[in-house]
């Protein structure tokens, strides 16, 4: 049987995450409010900043800049594609 979540990003009820994303008070409150589409809807976002901004993943300020991206993602804040990004062509 789904989870189902009121997800914050989407606006709507949707399918939830069988997990927290990671362990901590952060993880659990994703979980609880964040939906599967939202949450793979992020890691392509992130993915792209990691790219984008050639981000190192064990770098103090690169963790950082990825949370502050993630909380504006997922819960509204105001969340711009890096300048002078171009998505790439399918």
């Amino acid at each position: 049987m789904t989870r189902t979540v009121n997800c914050v990003k989407l606006g709507t009820s949707a399918e939830g995450l069988d997990n927290p994303p990671f362990p901590g008070s952060k993880g659990q409150y994703i979980f609880e409010n964040i939906s599967k589409q939202a949450w793979q809807d992020w890691l392509k976002v992130q993915t792209m900043l990691i790219n984008e901004h050639r981000l190192q993943s064990f770098d103090p300020k690169a963790k950082k800049l990825l949370e502050e991206e993630r909380n504006k993602f997922l819960f509204g804040g105001d969340f711009t594609m890096p300048e002078g990004y171009v998505p790439p062509k399918s």
